[in-house]
């Protein structure tokens, strides 16, 4: 049994590294394309199981990779809710707060990492419970904690995850150990 991590295609605030959370946006041409190559890298794979965050930027990646009449919606899957810092970049972050990082802090009025991990947690739960592989197409901070919860590290360690859009990556077993079997590909 595998869980597979599905980024979404590039928007307009990931490409300017802008934290992205709750806003709906929706994917850029580049990012269209992205996930058209996902769905030829994928090559029509079964899964046991296909969940989507219901923002448009992971259910139009799911579509256009070929799985969008497979997939649930699964609100659990939405990206971390990025309170006051929606639609800032670190950088702007920084220059009112030089010692900021999303991993240590946390965004004043959004979700606390804790949350974040209990909805990850409940991700892995699902999957679990699927009768084969399962497919998560999503967001960057959700996967990485979602893949850090998976591993049995703290949600912060998702920190240490670079995750690009438009990426695939493999949760797995090697014997009865949970392990990254493939990390950032695409």
């Amino acid at each position: 049994m595998e869980i597979w991590l599905i980024r979404h295609g590039e928007t307009e605030w990931s490409r300017s590294g802008a934290h992205t959370g709750r806003t709906d946006l929706p994917l850029t041409a580049a990012g269209g394309e992205n996930a058209a190559k996902l769905g030829r890298f994928l090559a029509g794979r079964p899964f046991a199981l296909v969940l989507s965050s219901p923002l448009q930027r992971a259910r139009e990646t799911c579509r256009l990779a070929g799985y969008g009449g497979a997939a649930q919606i699964d609100p659990n899957l939405r990206e971390w809710d990025y309170g006051d810092y929606e639609g800032r970049t670190t950088a702007e972050i920084r220059r009112e707060n030089p010692e900021w990082s999303l991993w240590s802090a946390g965004p004043p009025n959004g979700e606390t990492m804790q949350q974040v991990a209990m909805r990850a947690q409940a991700v892995i739960a699902r999957s679990v419970q699927a009768d084969g592989d399962t497919a998560l197409f999503g967001h960057g901070h959700i996967l990485r904690i979602l893949a850090a919860c998976w591993l049995g590290l703290p949600p912060q360690c998702g920190r240490l995850f670079a995750l690009s859009t438009a990426s695939v990556s493999i949760l797995g077993y090697e014997r009865e150990t949970r392990v990254i079997s493939l990390w950032n590909a695409t």
